[in-house]
């Protein structure tokens, strides 16, 4: 019987000075939703897209007439990846002006050359406001199956931070939170992506399970951000119309109880070949049609990819964008990640089929969370600030 090791979570918390409480108070006192937008209007370059949504049919054809910077999570993804939850600092309030304009200033320090930045905003950041709040965004709870830390999860904020080089990325980190002392880190974790490559219109990469996966993601960015995107209609806040729902799991693998296994085996609890080919014979960068196989004699019932997807014709609106990560002392696995438009109808939906799957005993997730996404630009903020 396999049991899982001891788990070792490590959380690294950046402290303010001793003096800076009675600083904070004093700012908040005399923060100013001028002062606010002088603060997030240095940095709205780096989010900005300048579409007039007005002007055509979809949210994903505005998005594709814009020259503007794209969203980090539509962009090819980079080989590395550093995901830093942060909280304020009592009594500072995450969404006041003080805390909200130093966390947009410190996106944007950390903006630097070679790094893509994105922040997602927690449950905890809509405190007091809750006709503001994303209607689908909660506590990431906890699925059949998780062993959660409280330490590795949720959080008021999320800075998510890519780049194809490690050391700009630690830069990066530090340039973040050298502008914040209304806010302490909460949980952070580093991660990777092994073979990182485009094929078919699609970035796959291996995970640790030796498997390449990707290929359920769109390989156009229109169907990205039809997929991802909140847009009118759909009973959010105006101010998030143009965001995404993220979530963030931190799932640990069972590599040396996986690698027992053979091969075949493996393949039909995943539901394909390690390359990505279905077990049924259809290039992976095609569809099966499960239902001339209703008995799973091709592809098992129970295997992960027919579960989260029965009809693959007709994918689950959400778009994946996963590391792998190792922490050393057979701590490894996948920070999975994947933003859709509907929180529940996207991963919820499919995290329930899984229940009970062939792979279950091989993953635990510990961590994570779930966090909203805003649109690109600063004008979001405003919500936040109005009198």
């Amino acid at each position: 019987m396999w049991a899982w090791p001891m788990i070792s979570l490590i959380t690294t918390n950046s402290m303010p000075c001793s003096n800076c409480a009675s600083t904070w108070r004093g700012s908040e006192k005399v923060a100013s939703r001028r002062s606010l937008l002088a603060v997030t209007g240095s940095v709205a370059a780096g989010f900005s897209i300048a579409a007039d949504s007005a002007k055509f049919n979809t949210f994903s054809e505005a998005h594709a007439a814009s020259d503007a910077p794209r969203w980090v999570w539509v962009q090819e993804p980079a080989k590395y990846v550093r995901c830093i939850a942060i909280d304020a600092m009592p009594p500072v309030v995450s969404r006041s002006p003080v805390a909200l304009g130093q966390l947009m200033k410190g996106v944007g320090r950390a903006r630097v050359e070679r790094v893509g930045v994105s922040v997602g905003l927690g449950s905890s950041f809509f405190s007091g406001v809750h006709a503001l709040r994303p209607r689908h965004l909660k506590s990431m709870p906890s699925f059949l199956g998780d062993l959660l830390d409280e330490s590795q999860t949720h959080g008021d904020a999320l800075v998510y931070l890519e780049s194809d080089s490690a050391a700009d990325l630690g830069d990066a980190a530090r340039r973040l939170l050298s502008v914040m002392p209304a806010w302490r880190q909460r949980w952070s974790i580093g991660g990777f992506r092994k073979e990182n490559r485009a094929q078919g219109g699609k970035w796959l990469a291996r995970n640790p399970f030796h498997f390449a996966e990707g290929f359920g993601n769109p390989d156009t960015e229109r169907e990205v951000v039809d997929r991802a995107v909140v847009v009118p209609g759909q009973g959010e806040p105006a101010w998030a119309e143009g965001g995404s729902y993220q979530v963030i799991r931190i799932v640990r693998f069972a590599t040396d109880l996986w690698d027992r296994d053979s091969v075949d085996e493996q393949e039909r609890i995943i539901g394909r070949r390690r390359e990505g080919r279905w077990l049924d014979g259809t290039p992976g960068e095609e569809q099966p049609n499960f239902a001339a196989d209703p008995h799973g004699k091709a592809t098992p019932l129970d295997s992960h990819v027919r579960l989260a997807a029965p009809d693959r014709r007709n994918p689950p609106p959400m778009v994946r964008r996963s590391y792998s990560y190792d922490r050393g002392d057979g701590d490894s696995g996948l920070i999975f990640s994947c933003f859709q438009r509907d929180l529940v109808q996207g991963f919820e939906t499919v995290q329930h089929r899984l229940e009970g799957e062939s792979l279950s005993k091989y993953v635990l997730t510990t961590g994570g969370g779930y966090f909203f996404v805003p649109p690109p630009g600063d004008g979001w903020t405003e919500a936040f600030v109005r009198p």
